[in-house]
């Protein structure tokens, strides 16, 4: 009977009558909880998360051994390559490996049949979990559901944390359209944004009861889906910007910039990925961890880096592109900061690095300029997108590793052999993701 009201409550949360007639931006704390500030706008009356909370310390030890778990979303290889990437060539000096364990289709109870012969044979010492389009069923929501959700969940962080796995409990996204390949879906879009919001609040409620780490997807994905359209309306109106994908449930890399987001914030990594700093009155200068400056004359720094910050060209009004996603999160303030500080100023500098310049204050300079936000066609882009795709085919690897060898013929024949046989054939991917990170020369030139 606890269990019922408790999800009944949940449900509330979300689609509450009052919501309706709500006109300010942030709706009262009811009862003991907090509510997510909400835009106006008639696509945000139905809804009222609660409040997420902030990202703790760094969970993140060296050596440590990251499992990404999710559904067909995960299996796109799409967020869990940028979490990957970031993690090997952003904080090289934390030695994390990475798995990505998607698989399309799959509910909660889906990864907890298989997790002990997928997963847990190879000790993850850290867990990403992101579940709840499927579970919700593409339905209204109903409380039953909502609570078989939340037990499943809940089983799955248990048997995590008994194995010696810390977790992170992601909430499913939002939907931007109907799903139309399944036949038993009903209700109109809103009541399914709805239900997956009330998703979102069990998975957090799980987080809190289990005391691990909480990634909110649902939330910044719903926002941005409203705000994009009018955002980024494109230039000839024949490619609508969708940033949950065309199919409306799929999201294309704008969306998955959003979900590494939640993902690496709720890991606890703070962002700060060095910092140059420069004296002009002493002439000289020098970098913090990971950034060793080789030479400083006339105006001209070479620097060594062994830390990237995290690369994404491209256009910013395109589903597309990671770039493009993350304009609607704090991407570049939260995770990627690498900062030129110049003192001794006086007057106005012109800053060139990699063939791009642009002009700051002596002000702007003191106070550090992030040269990842500034300068996104940046020296480290090349090496960057060589990680990039090293993770990439190490990752298509192990989708193929667990779907077709482990449930394949192969694993029915003899599972373990086919674990050996097919990790001395991942060995040297992994090998190669690691051995992709190699120091990066470049020259931050000061012109004033």
């Amino acid at each position: 009977m606890m269990r019922f009201a408790i999800a009944l409550i949940v449900f509330a949360t979300c689609t509450q009558s009052f919501a309706q007639r709500a006109t300010t931006l942030e709706l009262p704390k009811l009862g003991p909880y907090e509510y997510e500030t909400k835009p106006d706008g008639e696509a945000f009356q139905k809804l009222n998360p609660r409040k997420a909370p902030e990202p703790g310390p760094l969970m993140l030890q060296r050596g440590d051994r990251i499992a990404i778990v999710g559904d067909s979303i995960t299996e796109q290889r799409m967020y869990s390559r940028l979490i990957e990437t970031y993690l090997t060539a952003c904080v090289p000096e934390l030695a994390i490996t990475a798995r990505q364990y998607g698989w399309s289709g799959e509910k909660t109870d889906g990864f907890l049949r298989r997790m002990d012969n997928d997963c847990l044979r190879f000790k993850p010492t850290i867990a990403t979990l992101c579940y709840g389009m499927n579970d919700a069923r593409y339905r209204p929501f109903d409380i039953t559901n909502g609570k078989w959700y939340e037990d499943h969940y809940t089983s799955i962080v248990r048997k995590l944390q008994a194995s010696g796995a810390k977790v992170v409990v992601g909430s499913p996204g939002c939907s931007g359209k109907l799903a139309t390949w399944v036949t038993s879906r009903v209700g109109n879009l809103d009541e399914h944004n709805q239900n997956l919001c009330a998703l979102r609040d069990i998975a957090m409620g799980v987080a809190e009861r289990e005391q691990v780490a909480f990634a909110d997807v649902f939330w910044p994905m719903y926002k941005a889906k409203v705000i994009a359209p009018g955002q980024y309306p494109g230039s000839d109106g024949s490619r609508p910007y969708q940033l949950v994908g065309r199919d409306g449930i799929h999201p294309d890399w704008a969306g998955h910039a959003i979900m590494a987001y939640a993902f690496l914030r709720a890991l606890g990594l703070d962002g700060d990925l060095g910092t140059i700093s420069v004296d002009l009155d002493g002439e000289s200068a020098k970098g913090s961890d990971g950034h060793e400056v080789d030479l400083f004359k006339d105006g001209k720094i070479t620097v060594t880096s062994n830390r990237y910050p995290f690369c994404a060209p491209g256009p910013v009004d395109r589903d597309d592109s990671v770039r493009s996603g993350m304009t609607f999160v704090p991407f570049d303030q939260k995770l990627n900061r690498f900062t030129l500080k110049v003192t001794g100023l006086r007057g106005i500098a012109t800053i060139t690095w990699g063939g791009e310049s642009h002009t700051y204050s002596g002000t702007q300079l003191s106070n550090g300029v992030n040269l990842a936000a500034e300068f996104t066609n940046n020296p480290f882009c090349d090496a960057f997108a060589r990680v990039d795709q090293a993770v990439a085919a190490k990752q298509e690897f192990e989708t193929r590793q667990i779907k077709q060898i482990f449930h394949g013929p192969a694993g029915r024949a003899n599972m373990e052999q086919a674990v050996a046989d097919t990790e001395r054939e991942r060995k040297p991917l992994a090998d190669a993701v690691l051995a992709a990170v190699r120091p990066v020369q470049h020259v931050i030139e000061i012109a004033w």
